[in-house]
C-alpha cells in the first residue's frame, strides 16, 4: 500500500545560563504536554530531539521527563537523535569540537536512553559542505537542513519529497529536506492545512517522504500557543487528523524513512542556514532592501516564485562582522580551544586528564551558539546569555592556567600560586595585535589599534567578565517601532509592514532607541569642549579629536613580579599635537586591581582642558536594592541604573550582593564623575523592550594646562570578591556537615 511518510522533527532546546523559571515555564507550558497527547497516539511515531544543554537541565529538575521519554521510546514512538552536545553553531567552533562535542552527546544519550542514535539536529540548520565529513566521523549517518539549502542547489519543490545522500571526502551523509510550508502552517493555521498540503503531495508522489523539523516551544511555550495547542486541541487535533488519514499517510521516525524508503538522489549544497537566518544577518540597510525587494516581488511579479530560490541574504558568519561581541566571544572561545588542544598534546597529559576533561566540558558549554547572534529572538542582547558563555570559558581557561603551570613546573609547590603574565597576540583575528594581561586572579585585554581600550577583563574565581558590554546600534525593528509610535521614518518603504506586528512591552519605547559611535568598553578617552553637561555627553556631543578610537602605540614591561602595557598616542586637540600615554599595569602582590596612569603633554599652557576616561561595566543588573553605587564615605548612592553627575568625587564603588563583587574606582585627583545606563532596545519573542546592558562610568577633570604642558592621574581599578569567597566556603563547610 502506497503512503507517504511524515517525518515530525521535533526540536527542544533552552541555552546555557538561561534563567530556571523559563525553562520550567517551557517543561510545563511545551515540552510534558506535548508528550502527554503523544502518549494518547500510539500510532504516530515521531524524532526528537533535546539539546544537551537543556537535557542536563531535565536531569537534574525534571527527572520525570526522562522517564516518559524513555517509555514511548519502549513503545516504538520516538526516535532520539542527537547533535553537538551544547548547541553550538558547527560553523562557529574548530572541526575538533564538532567532532568532539557530538560524540560526547551521543554517549550522554545513549547512558540515559539505551540507544545510540543514528541522527542529529544541526543547530539553526547553519550548513557548510565540509561538515559531512565531521558528522559522519562523529558517527552520524543523517540528518535534517531547510528545504531553502536544497532549493538554493537548483532544486524545485517537486523534487523535494524524499531524502537526499550528500558526500564528503568519501563520507556519506543522508540530508532530509524539511518542509518551509509546514514550519508557517504547525500549528499556526488549522490541522486541515498542513494535511490538504500532504494529500497534494501524496497525489503526484504516492511513496514520499516530507520533513517537518522546527523547535518544539512553539507547541505551547511561544506567545499564544499553549492555548492554541492545548486549551484549544490544536495538536490533538493534529494527530488524530494523521490517524483518520492511515491510509495515505503514515507518521514516521527518520530511522523509519531511510530504513525503507531508498534516496532521491545525490546532493550538494550551498553554505546556508534557514531564510529567515539569511535576512537577519544582514547589515540593517540591506535586510530592509532584501525584504521591500520580496515583499514588492510577492505582489506584483508574477515569475517571482520562479526567480525567489536565485535572490539569497547573508551567511551566518557575518553576525561577527554586524556584532563585534559576537566575534569577542568567538575569539575567546578559540584560545581557549587551542589551549586545550595544546595540553591535550603534552606529555604529562595523562596525569592531568580528568581536570582537562573538566575544561573541555567547560568550553563545550560557552560554545553554545544562543549568545552569538541575534535574530527573533533576544540572543546576543540578553546579558545572561552572554555572560554564561564567559563564565564557562573563563572556568576552562583558568583550569588550563593551573593544569599548565603544573606541566611546565612554574605553580607554587605550596600556598597560594601567585603570578603575572603579559602577552601580545592577535587575539580577536582582526591582524592587529593585542595585549593580554593575566594574572591567577584577573585576565585584561586591551586593543592598541582601536582606542587603546580594555576591552575584557575577566575575574577568575567568580567567572565574570565585567566588559561583556554590546553596544547600541540599528537595527531593522527600529525603524518599525518608531513609525508605528509617530508615523515618521518612513522612506517610501513601510518598515513597520515588512517587520510585522509591532508590539511593544513598554510605552514610548522609541524614545530610548539610540546608538553608539564607538566601543562601550573602558578606558575610553575623552576631550570634551570645556563645561560640557551630561546630557549632552549622553547623546554623542561635545568630543574633541579622534583619541577615543585611534591607534596607539605599545611598549610591555615584564618583571616576575609585576607586567605593564604602555599604550602611548600623538593626535591634534584643536589645532595642538598633544601626546597622550596610559600605562596598564598588575602586580603580583596585588592581582585583584589594575594600576592604570595618565601622562597627557605637549598641551599649551594656560588653554582650559576637559579630559574624561570612560568605563562600562557590564553583567550589573540594574532595579534591584542589592545593587547599587556608592561614595568614598561607602554611602549608598543608588540603583545600578541611577543617573549621576557628582563633583569633587575620588571614588564611585558599584556593588553586586548576589554576584558577591564590589567593584570600586579610585583616581588621584577628584574630578567630576558621570554615571548613566546604557540601555539596547531590542526585539525578543514577547515583544519589543529594553535591556540594560552596562553603568556607564565617566570621572572627567577640568583644568588650566599648567605651564610645562603636563598633567596626570591615577586610577586603580580595584576587584573585591570577599563577600562570594566567603560564600562558597560557607556552602562547602555546610556540604561537609
Amino acid at each position: 500500500m502506497a503512503q507517504l511518510r511524515l517525518a515530525l522533527v521535533i526540536h527542544n532546546h533552552q541555552p546555557i545560563g538561561n534563567f530556571d523559571d523559563v525553562c520550567h515555564q517551557a517543561f510545563h507550558n511545551a515540552y510534558k504536554p506535548f508528550l502527554d497527547v503523544l502518549s494518547d497516539f500510539p500510532n504516530i511515531a515521531l524524532t526528537l530531539h533535546n539539546s544537551g544543554s537543556l537535557l542536563e537541565w531535565l536531569v537534574e529538575h525534571r527527572p520525570e521527563y526522562l522517564d516518559q521519554v524513555r517509555g514511548l521510546l519502549e513503545r516504538g514512538q520516538l526516535e532520539i537523535i542527537g547533535g553537538p552536545f551544547y548547541e553550538p553553531i558547527l560553523s562557529g567552533i574548530p572541526q575538533r569540537d564538532r567532532v568532539g562535542q557530538t560524540k560526547a552527546y551521543s554517549a550522554f544519550l545513549e547512558q540515559h536512553f539505551g540507544q545510540k542514535p543514528r541522527g542529529m539536529w544541526v543547530p539553526e540548520r547553519v550548513w557548510e559542505q565540509s561538515f559531512t565529513k565531521d558528522l559522519v566521523d562523529a558517527g552520524i549517518e543523517y540528518t535534517v537542513l531547510d528545504d531553502y539549502h536544497f532549493r538554493c542547489a537548483g532544486l524545485t519543490d517537486e523534487e523535494l519529497s524524499s531524502y537526499f545522500v550528500t558526500e564528503d571526502e568519501g563520507r556519506v551523509l543522508k540530508i532530509f529536506p524539511v518542509a518551509e510550508r509546514l514550519r508557517y502552517c504547525i500549528p499556526f493555521q488549522a490541522p486541515e492545512e498542513s494535511i490538504h498540503f500532504l494529500r497534494g503531495i501524496f497525489e503526484t508522489s504516492p511513496n514520499a517522504v516530507v520533513t517537518f523539523g522546527d523547535d518544539g516551544e512553539k507547541f505551547g511555550s511561544w506567545p499564544e500557543t499553549y492555548r492554541t495547542c492545548y486549551e484549544e486541541g490544536w495538536l490533538r487535533r493534529f494527530f488524530q487528523m494523521i490517524s483518520d488519514n492511515g491510509e495515505w499517510l503514515k507518521a514516521a521516525t527518520l530511522g523509519e524513512c531511510i530504513d525503507n524508503v531508498v534516496p532521491a538522489g545525490r546532493i550538494y549544497l550551498p553554505d546556508s542556514s534557514y531564510r529567515e537566518m539569511t535576512e537577519w544577518v544582514l547589515p540593517p540597510a540591506r535586510q530592509k532592501t532584501l525584504l521591500g525587494l520580496r515583499q514588492k516581488k510577492q505582489k506584483e511579479d508574477p515569475d517571482w516564485d520562479e526567480l525567489a530560490p536565485f535572490v539569497r541574504g547573508g551567511y551566518w558568519r557575518n553576525f561577527r562582522t554586524k556584532y563585534p561581541e559576537a566575534n569577542e566571544m568567538y575569539s575567546r572561545m578559540l584560545t581557549v580551544s587551542h589551549r586545550l588542544a595544546e595540553l591535550e598534546a603534552a606529555d604529562k597529559e595523562r596525569d592531568f586528564a580528568d581536570r582537562l576533561n573538566e575544561a573541555r566540558i567547560e568550553l563545550y558549554r560557552g560554545q553554545c551558539n544562543c549568545s552569538y547572534w541575534h535574530g527573533a529572538f533576544g540572543g546576543l542582547y540578553l546579558p545572561h546569555l552572554r555572560h554564561a558563555v564567559y563564565r564557562h570559558l573563563i572556568a576552562a581557561d583558568t583550569i588550563l592556567e593551573q593544569v599548565g603551570r603544573a606541566i611546565d613546573g612554574s605553580a607554587a609547590p605550596d600556598g597560594p600560586d601567585r603570578w603575572v603574565r603579559i602577552e601580545a597576540a592577535d587575539y580577536d583575528c582582526d591582524s592587529r595585535k593585542e595585549i593580554r594581561i593575566s594574572g591567577d586572579r584577573l585576565v585584561a585585554f586591551l586593543s592598541p589599534s582601536r582606542g587603546g581600550h580594555l576591552y575584557e577583563l575577566d575575574i577568575r574565581n567568580i567567572r565574570q567578565n565585567v566588559l561583556g558590554t554590546l553596544n547600541r546600534r540599528p537595527e531593522i525593528y527600529h525603524e518599525a517601532i518608531i513609525q508605528a509610535a509617530t508615523g515618521e521614518g518612513g522612506d517610501g518603504l513601510n518598515a513597520a509592514s515588512i517587520q510585522g506586528e509591532i508590539k511593544c512591552k513598554q510605552e514610548n519605547l522609541h524614545e530610548k532607541i539610540a546608538y553608539d559611535s564607538y566601543p562601550r568598553k573602558a578606558l575610553v578617552d575623552h576631550f570634551l569642549k570645556p563645561g560640557l553637561s551630561l546630557d549632552d555627553f549622553r547623546n554623542g556631543r561635545g568630543f574633541e579629536g579622534d583619541f577615543h578610537t585611534g591607534v596607539y602605540q605599545s611598549l610591555l614591561r615584564r618583571s616576575r613580579d609585576r607586567v605593564e602595557a604602555d599604550l602611548a598616542r600623538r593626535g591634534l586637540l584643536a589645532s595642538y599635537e598633544v601626546q597622550l600615554t596610559k600605562t596598564v599595569a598588575l602586580d603580583r602582590t596585588r592581582g585583584g586591581s589594575l594600576e592604570i596612569s595618565y601622562r597627557i603633554e605637549n598641551l599649551p599652557p594656560g588653554m582650559p582642558i576637559h579630559f574624561g576616561i570612560e568605563f562600562n561595566l557590564s553583567g550589573l543588573p540594574d532595579g534591584a536594592d542589592d545593587r547599587y553605587y556608592y561614595d568614598l564615605q561607602g554611602q549608598r548612592l543608588g540603583q545600578l541604573q541611577s543617573v549621576l553627575s557628582l563633583n569633587d568625587c575620588q571614588r564611585i564603588g558599584l556593588v553586586d550582593e548576589w554576584l558577591g563583587v564590589d567593584i570600586s574606582l579610585d583616581v588621584s585627583k577628584p574630578g567630576g564623575l558621570w554615571t548613566f545606563p546604557i540601555e539596547t532596545v531590542s526585539q525578543s519573542e514577547g515583544g519589543f523592550e529594553t535591556v540594560h546592558q552596562a553603568c556607564c562610568l565617566v570621572p572627567h577633570w577640568e583644568f588650566v594646562t599648567p605651564e610645562d604642558g603636563v598633567w596626570t592621574v591615577d586610577l586603580t581599578l580595584g576587584i573585591d570578591t570577599s563577600a562570594a569567597q566567603a560564600r562558597e566556603l560557607s556552602k562547602a563547610a555546610h556540604a561537609h556537615e
